[in-house]
C-alpha cells in the first residue's frame, strides 16, 4: 500500500521528493452526494470533504508557500484550512483518492516558480509589416462607399 493510496485512510500525501503532507494535517469527512444514484443515494456517504492545514506541509520554502496560499485562497474555509471536495464517483475510496490527487496537483503547481518575463522589442521587419498592414487597411476603408461622382 502506497502513501497516496486512499485505502490507507488518513495516510500522508507525497508531492515531491522532499515535499509531503503528513496525515495529521488532513481531516476527512464523508456525506451524502448529490445527484442521481439509485437506492444507495440516500444510504451511502460517498461524497468526501478533505480539509488540509496548509502550515503543516513539510518541505515547502517560503516562496512556494506564498504561491500556494495565493492559489488556494478561494478554497480556504473560516479556519484557514484548504477545503477540497469530491463526489465524482459513488465509491468513497475513489473520491478520497480524487481529493488527494487534487491536493497534490495544487501543491505541485505551487512548487513551480513562474518564469520571469523579460521585455523584448519587436524587430524592425515586424514593425514595418505592421505599419504596411495599417496603411493597406486605411486605403481600403477610405475607398469604401465611394460612388460615381458626377
Amino acid at each position: 500500500m502506497t502513501p497516496n493510496d486512499p485505502k490507507a485512510r488518513g495516510a500522508a500525501i507525497t508531492v515531491g521528493e522532499h515535499v509531503y503532507i503528513p496525515a495529521s494535517a488532513l481531516t476527512i469527512t464523508a456525506s451524502r452526494a448529490s445527484g442521481p444514484g439509485g437506492q444507495n443515494v440516500n444510504k451511502v456517504a460517498s461524497k468526501v470533504d478533505v480539509r488540509l492545514d496548509l502550515s503543516a506541509i513539510v518541505g515547502l520554502d517560503e516562496a512556494a508557500r506564498a504561491r500556494l496560499l495565493r492559489k488556494a485562497e478561494p478554497r480556504l474555509d473560516a479556519d484557514g484550512k484548504l477545503q477540497v471536495t469530491s463526489q465524482k464517483t459513488r465509491d468513497q475510496a475513489k473520491n478520497i483518492a480524487d481529493a488527494y490527487e487534487k491536493i497534490a496537483q495544487l501543491v505541485a503547481a505551487a512548487l513551480v516558480a513562474p518564469k520571469v518575463r523579460r521585455p523584448t522589442r519587436p524587430s524592425r521587419g515586424a514593425v514595418e509589416r505592421r505599419i504596411e498592414e495599417k496603411k493597406r487597411t486605411s486605403v481600403r476603408k477610405k475607398n469604401r462607399g465611394r460612388g460615381a461622382e458626377d
